[in-house]
């Protein structure tokens, strides 16, 4: 599918200049299709809610293809909080490294139980240098975002797990801002942990969420609320032993059943898309927009590893922003900056768009 062609899919860009996607992208025609169908089946009462609890076991299977890991290795779970807390209360207590930046929904959850060792950023960035002096012997996890949400910039996995390995340390690798935009290289990075709630670049409704983990390591997992979900099928509903499942379905969720249906059309959208290629895509958009906004005087804040997320400083970035939306372009002002994000979806011509208003 051609950019153009996935452009089409997404009604609210015929009059929108839709940069906004780090914090949420619009509904695209087969999510939202999906979503109104179970909507007028729960109207009209013709809906089996065991038909809609199946929509779990498929999202499970379709996120596992896309990401290409075993569906026993994936927990069907409501937010990256979520995700971040379960390993928290599985793992033995110890060290965890996590830069201090780091969005709170993977910074948070690692207070309960264990050491935290936030590393401080220098000159507004979080440093790749300064993450891997941090680990040492006594490090029991490093916790980190592929792409920081404050600066875009996109952190090298792979040379953060060799430094995890020559500590004997873990790592936790959340891909919320970046899987669905950027590849990922599963064998290069070989996380113990990888999370992302799929409601940003995955296209997913809010609610739909999964954890991976590494195979020998699954039964370690402890579900952080047991319930029916946690015995894996067939399941039970009443009285009996709490057996958990042997596989990572024993931590899954009980489901919120509309976001897991739109996950499972989201995902088939996704699948049909070549990984390698939108991320070529969204990579030259950000390189344009750098280089266009450098030309009239504004800075980029990231310095590291470029990501499809663009971040520029900005006097009164309230104001920015405003002016933005007033124009027709949607992005998040973040106290003295502006964020822009860049999906398949976006073109040249969204580009330019901002740099007209940011030349103003």
């Amino acid at each position: 599918m051609t950019p153009e062609e996935f452009r089409t899919l997404f009604p609210a860009l015929r009059s929108t200049v839709w940069l906004d996607t780090p914090g949420a992208p619009p509904g695209s025609q087969p999510v939202v299709d999906t979503l109104r169908d179970a909507l007028d089946d729960w109207s009209s009462g013709g809906f089996g809610w065991l038909e809609w609890d199946g929509a779990v076991a498929e999202a499970r299977t379709l996120f596992a293809r896309f990401i290409g890991v075993n569906p026993t290795t994936v927990s069907a779970v409501g937010s990256l909080g979520e995700a971040a807390a379960t390993v928290a209360a599985s793992i033995p207590r110890g060290r965890v490294v996590v830069p201090a930046q780091e969005f709170r929904s993977n910074l948070f959850p690692w207070t309960a139980g264990h050491e935290v060792v936030a590393v401080p950023p220098r000159h507004g960035s979080t440093r790749l240098e300064d993450l891997i002096d941090a680990l040492d012997e006594n490090t029991a996890l490093l916790a980190v975002s592929e792409v920081t949400s404050r600066e875009g910039q996109r952190l090298d996995l792979s040379a953060l797990r060799t430094a995890t390995d020559r500590v004997g340390a873990r790592l936790f690798v959340n891909l919320t801002q970046s899987l669905g935009a950027l590849s990922f290289d599963l064998a290069a990075v070989r996380p113990d942990y990888l999370a992302v709630h799929g409601y940003k670049w995955l296209l997913c409704p809010r609610g739909a969420a999964w954890l991976v983990t590494r195979p020998d390591l699954v039964g370690e997992l402890r579900p952080l609320a047991p319930g029916w979900k946690s015995t894996g099928p067939p399941y039970g509903y009443f009285a009996g032993p709490m057996r958990l499942a042997t596989d990572a379905s024993r931590c899954d969720a009980s489901p919120a059943w509309l976001s897991w249906m739109g996950a499972c059309a989201a995902l088939r959208l996704m699948l049909s898309l070549d990984a390698r290629i939108v991320e070529r895509h969204c990579l030259a958009l950000a390189t344009r927009l750098i280089e266009r906004a450098r030309e009239i005087g504004l800075r980029p804040l990231n310095d590291g590893g470029l990501s499809q997320i663009v971040v520029l400083r900005v006097e009164e970035a309230d104001t920015v922003a405003a002016r933005l939306r007033h124009g027709g372009i949607r992005a998040t002002a973040l106290g003295d900056r502006v964020r822009f994000g860049f999906h398949y979806f976006n073109n040249r011509e969204d580009v330019d768009a901002v740099v007209r208003v940011l030349s103003k």
